[in-house]
């Protein structure tokens, strides 16, 4: 009776029974003997189901379960009722389901507490000649090769005899059953010996698929196709063996026009699957050129599947972007953006270059479509060989842009967006005079508005990847056209229009001023006015944009309009929103912005726009887990959803909190970084909301926001104590310290992606930098180190398992490539790391030596010759620092260092080379009695960096400025230890070598022991009868023409007082011509530098 009414359409009759039902859960032995007695003696159909639902319920997946609490007699009674049950039980579905139970309860139980009948029973069923109860045996069997692989091991020559005859059944139900446990026991077997013995089964395997598909049942062919999916995912290799006949076979089912889209897209699916196995099977599939040409053009003629819908030219909301779209062709494009990823450039793009152009003269538009949106697909994955020829690309998109089909021009614009994104700014800067013109063109087109709007979106990313100076010859047609959008066209072209003016000013800058007067009144109009909720997102683009032109045009001309938007934006927050009105995300942005125009000027404005940025950075991740198995598939069809597979749980997170929260969270570094003291009030508040978040391991972006607020909150607070404001003093900062540093050091030993770690140690170094000794004690330092010596060792581990691709048999020159590409976010870690250790041993001296000693053990390996060049010149970047800023350190290391300095001078790389010159600069001028002994080969070394061929080359200009001033320290401080001709040869290598322009650091150091040695009339420098004094005055008018302070300049303030001295004595001391002589070699920009400069005058930086 309870059964019936828990199955009943009645809420409040199932509600009462489902009620009852928890009561009687009490009792575990009553519960579980009543549900096996009901699915082995009722008569009903529906209930026996539900029975063995709920079996499987209570006993293996409530927590708490009731099997622990059954007695063993009840615990007995179960497993041999379910035993009988699968071998009486007539209905299949009914069956398949106490298969799941018995599974489920043997996964659980078996290895602790045994089941003895269970395996003899299985065996004898999938060797009986009763197809239901193979079928059962086999079912069972699938998995529990997932949960008890240890046990069925010694059965293995068994079991594989049994799924190589059962695969080839005449009962397609136990010939997909035994297809499914082979697949569960190749993907759970480790070791490769015994998943191999598995491969004769492939052969059975394939003939399953053809042989479901000849009997019209694609179902089940589509079940099979998962499987050798859910293969290729877990162990690639192990098809190796069979890649071509499994890959022609897989082909033939893609190609057939015949089939299901379904079945035609998972045969294809494989294949894509097998090449994304670059970490299993590296380079596997691009051994079998001819077979992943087909699947290329398999992929392109799913672009096929598209037809020209009236509704897409309704341009009123993106509404019907995608009308007329199959799903092949959806598929297709996923795929070859995954392909051209996977396989990479040498393979993909002489593929393209010869389908492509073909496709492009073809009379049907659908193929012109298909070439362009081919294009704009394997862009990505295809950069560094495309690029080589921007101008047959450009040619392709021009055609397009000039088709007379409305879908070809969109897909035109779509391919001319996607490559500057791509390609930029290499791109842009080849073809501007081509690009931005044709798009410009189509704009003109109002009938056609879908494809006005998408020139549009093409002129964003165009502007978003490109140099400042490109744009401004063509922002007098742009910015008008622009404007005629957003006056004259539908809704999703001013949209687009906003986006394009938005990013167009961002790229611009202050050449953007120039059409402020013209746009802003226009910008402010629609804000005011687009007010109801259609038009929403309009004006929600029209404040991104007014942001923006704000930014680029700086704050003079936008402090009236940038008042004017904070009070509306103070309006508007007042209102009521819709849920999905999308305005308040963009104002989060745009008051950010607004702030970064205005300075300390937006402060009065922070009360309105920190209210809803702590809402939404304080937003709950919504989250649901259910059973990975689950068939709830409501998620699957929610764009706004990402499901999260971990063991047999499946997390489904809305990510448009999570993208929210992330914008809100950087939104908050913005203002602190930009505002300083100013954003005190917020500090304590904000950082209780940050510090929690370092352990968001839903969304990285959440993290890398919380990470790299700290230290902007940490200087807000330790410039107010300096300034004294109320509330704030050290013994605050003292307290925030204390308060972060724990979580900070928590987040550095579990953070799992390596850029976020990046920004950590990032964050890290900046508090270091800020905070002296007596805030932040060296004391509190020691958990760093210990973060920092699993660092590298983590470090070390992911390079070996990644240098043991290359191992593999398939190995090629196009994997090698994508793995240094993967290298380079452990690159940009270790960096980090070095300039971490630097920041520690400035600060703290000798006193950090201690700490520094427990990690060179872990450095000293990168030293080795066989390491890659970015691990040598780490671990030397740390000798350097050693050198320089600790001096008990230099006395323990020297010795040590020399060699590898000495070594790192003849590197292959130049950023090694730089880092050991740098270094034998630091050891002449800081440690010159011990470096004494060894001037004659580190001169030889610094000279060889100097005087290389290619020593002023691109690459290697920065190693080439560092030698020069080491040079310069030895010259300067063991000169009397160079003998005859080599110290003038030496002398005239360091003064022509001048001026260093690159290394603006070192520039400012030798520009000013230059003008020491001038000063000091040293013979040395200014050459037997001053012979040199026409390369110095050179120099020296360079430097000041260069602009003097700042980061950028080559000389600092005093330097550059004392050479406008310098020159202004010569110009009153030599003929007039001879000095006009010296300065000929200025460009024009320079010379007006110098002579404001030695008018009196101080230049413009």
């Amino acid at each position: 009776m309870m059964i019936s009414q828990m199955l009943s359409p009645q809420n409040d009759q199932r509600q009462a029974a489902e009620a009852l039902f928890s009561e009687v859960k009490k009792n575990a032995d009553l519960t579980a003997t009543n549900l096996i007695g009901l699915l082995r003696q009722s008569p009903d159909v529906e209930s026996r189901a539900f029975c063995a639902v709920m079996l499987r319920r209570v006993l293996t997946k409530d927590d708490p379960s009731l099997w622990p609490q059954c007695s063993p007699a009840v615990q007995t009674l179960i497993r041999t009722e379910l035993l009988n049950c699968v071998k009486d039980e007539k209905e299949q579905t009914i069956s398949k389901k106490v298969c799941d139970t018995v599974a489920e309860l043997a996964s659980g139980t078996y290895e602790e507490l045994g089941w003895p009948e269970l395996l003899p029973f299985m065996f004898q069923c999938v060797q009986s000649n009763d197809t239901r109860l193979q079928e059962s045996a086999l079912l069972v069997f699938a998995q529990l090769a997932r949960h008890i692989m240890g046990t069925l091991r010694q059965y293995m020559g068994t079991l594989h005899e049994v799924l190589t005859r059962t695969l080839a059944s005449s009962s397609q139900d136990v010939a997909l059953a035994a297809m499914r446990a082979t697949s569960n026991f190749v993907q759970e077997l480790e070791d490769p010996a015994e998943r191999d013995k598995f491969q004769t089964t492939i052969p059975g395997q394939l003939a399953l698929i053809w042989n479901t598909l000849q009997a019209g049942d694609e179902g089940a062919a589509q079940e099979a196709l998962e499987l050798f999916i859910e293969i290729a995912e877990a162990h690639p290799r192990f098809l190796r063996r069979n890649l071509p006949e499994i890959s022609n076979a897989m082909l033939q089912v893609a190609e057939a026009e015949k089939l299901e889209d379904s079945t035609r897209q998972l045969a294809a699916e494989f294949l894509v699957t097998l090449a994304e196995a670059r970490e299993k099977a590296p380079g596997m599939l691009r051994k079998l050129p001819a077979q992943v040409a087909r699947l290329f053009q398999c992929l392109v003629t799913f672009l096929l599947d598209i037809e020209d819908e009236p509704l897409w030219h309704n341009a009123d909301s993106d509404k019907h972007e995608s009308e007329g779209e199959g799903e092949r062709y959806e598929f297709g494009q996923e795929c070859l953006d995954r392909i051209s990823l996977a396989l990479g450039g040498n393979t993909i793009v002489p593929l393209a270059s010869t389908m492509l152009p073909a496709l492009m003269q073809d009379p049907d538009w659908k193929k012109r479509h298909a070439a362009l949106i081919c294009l704009s697909q394997i862009a990505e994955g295809c950069v560094k060989v495309l690029t080589k020829n921007i101008s047959g690309l450009a040619d392709l998109c021009l055609m397009g842009l000039r088709d007379a089909h409305a879908k070809v021009r969109w897909a035109a614009c779509q391919a001319v967006g996607q490559l500057c994104t791509d390609l930029g700014p290499d791109m842009q800067e080849a073809e501007h005079a081509r690009l931005l013109p044709g798009l410009m063109s189509v704009m003109d087109d109002f009938s056609q508005p879908r494809v006005q709007a998408h020139a549009a979106a093409a002129v964003v990313n165009f502007s978003e990847n490109c140099e400042q100076d490109l744009l401004p010859p063509y922002l007098d047609v742009l910015i008008p056209k622009l404007l005629g959008l957003l006056q004259q066209g539908q809704k999703l072209v001013q949209e687009g229009a906003l986006t394009a003016m938005a990013s167009v000013a961002d790229c611009a800058k202050d050449n953007f001023v120039k059409y402020y007067d013209q746009v802003m009144p226009l910008l402010r109009h629609i804000l005011s006015n687009a007010t109801d909720k259609s038009h929403s997102l309009l004006r929600a683009k029209a404040l991104e944009c007014i942001s923006l032109v704000g930014m680029a045009v700086g704050r003079e001309q936008f402090r009236q309009d940038a008042h004017h938007v904070m009070q509306f934006m103070q309006t508007l927050q007042a209102q009521p929103a819709d849920a999905d009105d999308q305005t308040g995300g963009y104002m989060l942005q745009a008051g950010a912005r607004i702030c970064k125009s205005l300075g300390e000027e937006f402060l009065p404005y922070l009360g309105i726009v920190m209210p809803p940025l702590l809402h939404s950075a304080q937003l709950k991740p919504d989250v649901r887990v259910t059973d990975a198995d689950s068939d709830d598939d409501d998620d699957d069809n929610d764009e706004d959803i990402e499901t999260i597979y971990l063991g047999d749980r499946k997390l489904s997170v809305r990510t448009s909190v999570l993208e929210e929260k992330a914008t809100a969270c950087n939104m908050l570094c913005c203002y602190a970084d930009e505002l300083k003291d100013g954003f005190y009030p917020y500090v304590e508040q904000v950082t209780g909301i940050m510090l929690p978040l370092l352990k968001f391991y839903f969304h990285e972006e959440v993290r890398q926001a919380a990470v790299q607020s700290l230290p902007d909150l940490l200087r807000s607070a330790f410039l107010a104590a300096q300034k004294g404001l109320p509330g704030a003093d050290v013994n605050y900062v003292r307290r925030m310290v204390d308060f972060i540093w724990a979580p900070l050091m928590e987040a550095m030993a579990k953070e799992p992606d390596t850029e976020v770690m990046s920004s950590l140690l990032e964050s890290v170094e900046e508090i270091i930098e800020l905070l002296d000794a007596s805030i932040l004690p060296i004391d509190k330092l020691a958990v760093m180190f210990e973060r920092l010596k699993d660092l590298l060792e983590d470090s070390s581990k992911r390079r070996a398992e990644r240098q043991l691709r290359r191992t593999a048999e398939d190995f090629d020159q196009e994997e090698a490539e994508a793995l240094e590409e993967e290298n380079e976010g452990e690159e940009d870690l270790l960096d980090q790391f070095s300039s971490l250790l630097s920041a520690v041993l400035k600060r703290h001296g000798d006193a950090a030596m201690p700490l520094v000693d427990t990690l060179l053990p872990s450095l000293a390996p990168l030293l080795n010759g066989q390491r890659t060049p970015e691990e040598r010149r780490v671990a030397i970047c740390v000798l350097d620092d050693i050198l320089e800023f600790s001096p008990s350190g230099a006395a323990k290391y020297l010795s040590y260092a020399l060699p590898h300095l000495l070594e790192g001078c003849k590197d292959k790389d130049a950023n090694v080379r730089q880092c050991s010159v740098y270094g034998l600069g630091i050891m002449a001028a800081m440690h010159q009695e011990a470096f004494r002994p060894n001037v004659p080969t580190a001169l030889m070394h610094i000279l060889g960096i100097i005087t290389a061929p290619d020593a002023r080359g691109e690459d290697n200009e920065m190693a080439t400025e560092n030698a020069v001033a080491a040079l310069g320290k030895v010259l300067e401080f063991h000169g009397s230890m160079i003998e005859g001709s080599a110290a003038a040869q030496s002398w005239d290598v360091w003064i022509n070598s001048l001026p260093l322009v690159e290394d603006k650091v070192e520039a400012r150091h030798v520009h000013a022991q230059l003008v020491r040695h001038i000063q000091a009339s040293d013979a040395r420098v200014l050459g037997e009868n001053n012979k040199n004094l026409g390369k110095i005055v050179a120099v020296l008018a360079k430097c000041i023409g260069k602009g003097s302070g700042g980061k950028d300049g080559l000389v600092d303030s005093e330097t550059w007082r004392s050479i406008v001295t310098l020159l202004q004595q010569m110009n009153s001391s030599l003929p007039a011509q001879v000095m006009q002589g010296f300065y000929s070699q200025l460009k024009p920009k320079e010379r007006t530098r110098l002579e404001a400069a030695l008018s009196g005058q101080i230049p413009g930086q």
